[in-house]
């Protein structure tokens, strides 16, 4: 399969223990506009992508850490690639908001090939996430 470089949304189903807490997360904090919902989900639009939090307690916060950059990653995460700007708007507000990050923003490979700004934060049931934004955004896939 080839890259397109043409923007399409993605999909992404994750569990949950707590719907409300995921509602007032997604829609509140990050502010991600709300979707279709059911009594055991809820579809929310995050930066033009679709995500949808499915009440599934048993399977949350289920996840292991691998080393990058000196950083415990936390393994498995999601998020968004972001423009610089959106990406120092989404930490203030992340900050104004007392989310606790397991990794605070900061530029990862600093100087080298890839350099980017990331953060990584969890959501209510433990789920985590990471933002990241390149100032080039043509080293999304470089390599070294």
């Amino acid at each position: 399969m080839t890259s397109s470089r043409v923007a399409q949304p993605f999909h992404l189903a994750f569990p949950v223990t707590d719907l409300e807490a995921a509602r007032r997360f997604y829609g509140e904090v990050l502010g991600c506009p709300e979707g279709r919902s059911a009594a055991d989900w809820i579809d929310f639009d995050l930066f033009g992508h679709q995500i949808v939090a499915h009440y599934a307690p048993a399977r949350a916060n289920e996840s292991s850490y691998n080393p990058v950059d000196g950083h415990d990653v936390p393994v498995p995460h999601f998020g968004v690639v972001l423009t610089m700007d959106q990406f120092d708007v989404l930490a203030k507000r992340l900050v104004a908001a007392g989310i606790r990050f397991d990794i605070e923003p900061y530029v990862r490979f600093k100087g080298e090939v890839g350099e980017q700004a990331t953060m990584f934060f969890r959501d209510p049931s433990g789920n985590a996430l990471e933002f990241k934004a390149f100032a080039d955004i043509g080293q999304l896939f470089a390599k070294a």
